[in-house]
């Protein structure tokens, strides 16, 4: 009898939580201005380097504040899958320390867009990623998370969702039409994500990345693709794991380390709008 009350207790206190006009994230927004706060402050210090030269000697310095400067901004989107059961489990998952993982926005399958880290601050999205010669995808992205566990096709909500979210994205940074990639193209070995599900064909007729031609030149007998998907972006450190994440994102098919020729004249001509 004492447990049956107990259990009422609990739900009782969690539905007093989820109806609190404060909403079931107050803690966490309130975690969120906090460190927000803090680095505001680290922002605002205004004081000269205490450096000495190798011999230990104190080197002159100084802190001259100039009037030209403004935020850093972001230059690349990265796009995942959640690969969870519901936009719950992953806004729980986005609000819990022990997860270390984040993104700038999530969208859920009804469309509906959640932000949860400011645009100019670095989300803990892309992990150990490369992509062309940038090393710290976290620095320089936004990224966004779709509530989908891998294995479904995205809702019409979704899409259209993502369509208004990338044009803001796109207009307000100025980010290059290049730069709307996948977490699996900047983390092949890692990462599968968005997916063979993700629409990115219609995405690029938006103007959020490319897509191949309709008619297709066919691959010069010598034709590099290996090269071609470096040019691209590609970490071809480990060339099958790249060559998967590219017939991921532009084919689509298949998910296997061959190239086809249909694959090759796909990749001749993607590399070259690059």
């Amino acid at each position: 009898m004492k447990r049956f009350a107990y259990c009422q207790l609990l739900l009782l206190t969690a539905t007093l939580i989820s109806c609190s006009p404060k909403g079931p994230y107050a803690l966490t927004n309130k975690v969120y201005k906090q460190k927000s706060d803090s680095m505001a402050k680290v922002i605002e210090l205004a004081q000269p380097l205490a450096l000495a030269d190798s011999g230990g000697v104190p080197v002159a310095s100084a802190f001259v504040g100039t009037v030209n400067f403004n935020m850093r901004k972001p230059n690349y989107v990265i796009i995942h899958f959640t690969a969870q059961d519901s936009i719950g489990q992953t806004l729980h998952t986005f609000t819990v320390p022990v997860s270390q993982v984040s993104a700038h926005y999530v969208v859920a399958k009804d469309g509906k867009i959640y932000h949860m880290v400011n645009d100019y601050l670095r989300a803990w999205q892309a992990g150990i990623s490369k992509w062309g010669s940038v090393t710290d995808m976290n620095s320089c992205s936004i990224g966004i998370e779709i509530d989908n566990n891998g294995s479904e096709p995205y809702t019409d909500a979704q899409v259209k969702s993502m369509i208004a979210l990338l044009g803001y994205l796109k207009k307000t940074y100025g980010i290059p039409r290049a730069n709307f990639i996948g977490h699996q193209d900047i983390a092949p070995t890692r990462k599968p994500d968005p997916g063979p599900y993700f629409p990115w064909q219609v995405m690029a007729q938006h103007g959020f990345g490319y897509w191949s031609d309709d008619v297709l030149e066919l691959a010069p007998d010598n034709f590099d693709y290996a090269t071609a998907l470096r040019l691209i972006g590609y970490d071809t450190s480990n060339l099958n794991a790249a060559i998967v994440a590219f017939k991921r994102h532009f084919v689509q098919k298949d998910s296997n380390p061959v190239l086809s020729q249909l694959d090759l004249n796909v990749l001749y001509n993607v590399y070259q709008k690059y």
